[in-house]
């Protein structure tokens, strides 16, 4: 590589790393149930970059599902703005927003979700069908997703033959089977034990520094911490702070001495 090409390609990755790819301003939610009126977003107004790796926490009912749900184009707010790449969510028809959440973002759940009478290589993919994959492109890529999540072996097995951590692993195989440029992942570590957990940590982090990928990660899991760019706290449906990962210090139990 040249000296020329080489300072170009650096100057291409900064101006990536600087893009904004998902913004949300004044972001409310409000539901309504009996009379009964709670407001899971009061106002949240985010920015998040091309290849970041972010944290989410905060403790049960702060709304931290509720911000993914709007991200993800998952549900509309009650008020307020959502960009994805400077797009406004609002704006899309349904059509275009089927198009936006199947191309531009994988979603990794707690629960992984999997079809159960696909195999592996079936539910990864089954995604690819409806963004109008061909069957062979489609078997080439999804056994490559496969082997990234170190399962390209048990392609023909269905999740009922699967360890939680192998379906886990499925499910991050599926969330990539567009090539997405976002992928949200709601506690991907919860219903895992310790060191399965740490595999699927590695794998997410391999995503996000070989691939680009723009990872947020909603999580209670403190190892999350070793991994992501900056850490966002979520509290009462409000933006209780961020923080870069080189301003927090850990301690057993909390962060910054605050009990999460």
């Amino acid at each position: 590589m040249s000296s020329e090409t080489q300072v170009s390609t650096t100057r291409q990755a900064d101006t990536d790393l600087k893009r904004v790819v998902i913004r949300t301003v004044n972001l409310r939610k409000i539901y309504e149930k009996k009379g009964v009126i709670t407001e899971a977003l009061r106002g949240l107004d985010t920015e998040i970059n091309a290849g970041e790796f972010i944290a989410i926490m905060g403790p049960s009912g702060s709304g931290k599902s509720t911000y993914f749900n709007m991200v993800g184009g998952l549900d509309s707010p009650t008020s307020g703005r959502v960009f994805i790449d400077e797009v406004d969510v609002a704006q899309l028809t349904a059509v275009e927003l089927a198009f936006l959440r199947c191309r531009k973002i994988g979603y990794i759940f707690q629960q992984f979700n999997l079809i159960q009478y696909m195999t592996a290589l079936e539910n990864v993919t089954t995604p690819m069908a409806f963004a109008g994959v061909g069957p062979d492109e489609a078997r080439v890529r999804g056994m490559d997703l496969l082997d990234i999540v170190g399962l390209k072996d048990r392609w023909s097995h269905r999740p009922i033959e699967m360890s939680g951590g192998q379906q886990q692993r499925v499910a991050i195989a599926r969330s990539m089977s567009n090539l997405p440029m976002i992928l949200l992942c709601d506690e991907p570590t919860g219903n895992l034990d310790l060191k399965t957990g740490r595999e699927i940590l590695d794998i997410l982090f391999r995503l996000n520094k070989e691939r680009g990928v723009t990872i947020i990660c909603a999580t209670h899991d403190p190892r999350m911490l070793d991994l992501c760019d900056r850490l966002m706290w979520i509290r009462d449906g409000l933006i209780e702070r961020v923080a870069r990962r080189d301003e927090v210090t850990i301690e057993v139990g909390s962060i910054n001495n605050e009990l999460e």
